[in-house]
């Protein structure tokens, strides 16, 4: 049996790991890659052939872990994609929004006379429904046979709603081995979400290292620091609370702790807006799947109803909601997308409300190097938005308790779980190399093997 690591090695994005027997080949994930700024370019290419795959697994529905599925089957493979329900689901949402941003890409670029043609869009809707009928849904903790000498569980992680490791027990020339990979893990005691499920006992495990290195915030809960914020922005002065916010995922966690603090009645009402279409299908995903959300979504909404829905919370559906939003006059919370403000209607918001005073932006999630997010979280004085350069007036606040990742020690109990006698070997990947070492260090102290793989190490297991 052979791993190869050809994305997420050392860096963040484009999860996607190779995993070959005898004559089975399988392939974990298939994300985008965004760490070159021709992402579109490079992500075109594979270094094995498509048609060479046999199978598919998803770990979970985020773009660094599906979003270059279509590009696979328009490059050959004709396999099937296993994963859980409400991946599946999700999936379908972040691929043709994925198609809608290439494209938007593309008209910018045409109107931009000196931007060139650029390349053209990596999938169109008609790839990315291929994709869908491709997908296989199996449920939780429930072994699939894949063939005669594969089979595949999946064990919930949290992170994302039906967000699972993958385990395989794998049969070959008689020798017994089970290899799991994390995916993304999640937090405990997250909204919605729930905990991480400890995994089973494995010879080999691939494991997400994220947050390596890093500890969340300690001392103070998301309920707190959410009421502190609104209190200061929105009650004591007539001010609009603006919190950038992917649609899947870190939305509807948010609206659902918002919903607990106004039905409690710890703050007095405020008008709520989340705009972002996205979110609101994705939502509609939430509810569907509702017996997968946690205990405490489950017994709120036994007692008091809808979790996603409450007075004085609206979802804005069509533009012309979203410029009226912008006129709304009194204090007022705006939930909006993309969570790094890098395209979305949280731009249009941004435009109306950096130079205000009365303002506060209150990033919830990473942002990346380089991106307008970044740029507010590091004190740039000066933003350009719509070709305009804006004086950054507004008060720009952070918080990680909302972070759907797994800290260093929330990891560390991943890899402590498995016997250190059985567990051949740990591989790292998914993370930034200074995360890697940090966790790697620490798993090694703990008296575990640990490999941090270059991409495209072959690794014989």
């Amino acid at each position: 049996m052979k791993l190869t690591v050809w994305g997420a090695a050392q860096q963040v994005t484009g999860s996607m790991h190779l995993l070959q027997t005898t004559n089975y080949n399988i392939l974990i994930d298939c994300g985008l890659d965004y760490e070159k700024s021709t992402y579109q370019d490079e992500n075109q290419y594979f270094p094995f052939n498509p048609a060479t795959i046999d199978v598919v697994i998803l770990t979970h529905a985020h773009i660094d872990h599906s979003g270059n599925l279509p590009t696979l089957i328009r490059m050959g493979f004709e396999g099937q994609i296993l994963c859980t329900a409400p991946t599946a689901d999700l999936s379908e949402l972040l691929l043709l929004d994925s198609v809608n941003i290439f494209l938007s890409k593309l008209h910018k670029r045409s109107k931009n006379k000196r931007g060139g043609s650029g390349p053209k869009p990596l999938y169109l809707q008609k790839d990315v429904m291929e994709t869908v009928d491709r997908f296989v849904s199996i449920g939780f903790n429930k072994p699939f046979k894949i063939n005669g000498d594969i089979s595949l569980t999946f064990i919930p992680v949290g992170h994302l709603l039906g967000a699972a490791a993958v385990v395989l027990s794998i049969n070959e020339d008689g020798n017994e081995q089970k290899i799991a990979f994390t995916g993304d893990v999640g937090r405990k005691n997250y909204p919605v979400l729930v905990d991480p499920q400890p995994l089973p006992q494995v010879d080999y495990l691939v494991s997400e290292s994220t947050y390596g290195g890093r500890l969340h915030s300690k001392g103070t809960t998301l309920q707190e620091t959410l009421i502190k914020t609104i209190e200061e922005t929105c009650i004591k002065t007539p001010g609009r609370l603006i919190i950038p916010a992917f649609s899947i995922g870190r939305t509807q966690a948010l609206v659902f702790a918002l919903n607990q603090i106004f039905s409690q009645g710890l703050l007095p009402p405020v008008q709520i807006f989340v705009d972002s279409p996205l979110a609101n299908y994705a939502t509609d995903v939430y509810r569907k799947y509702h017996e997968l959300v946690n205990d405490e979504a489950k017994q709120f909404y036994q007692s008091k109803g809808d979790e996603f829905e409450f007075e004085n919370l609206i979802y804005v559906h069509d533009k012309k909601e979203s410029v009226s939003v912008s006129n709304y006059l009194e204090p007022c919370i705006i939930i909006s997308s993309a969570g790094m403000l890098e395209g979305g209607r949280i731009q249009d918001h941004l435009y109306h409300n950096i130079q205000n005073y009365f303002c506060t932006i209150l990033f919830i999630g990473f942002c990346s190097k380089g991106t307008l997010g970044d740029r507010l979280l590091r004190g740039d004085p000066i933003v350009r938005l719509r070709n305009r350069d804006l004086m950054v007036y507004a008060a720009i606040k952070k918080t990680d308790l909302l972070s759907g990742h797994g800290d260093h020690d929330d990891l560390l109990d991943v890899v402590k779980h498995q016997n250190k006698k059985t567990l051949k070997k740990v591989f790292l990947v998914h993370g930034e190399i200074k995360s890697m070492n940090a966790l790697a260090t620490a798993i090694a102290d703990e008296g575990y093997g640990v490999h941090i793989p270059e991409k495209g190490e072959v690794i014989s297991l």
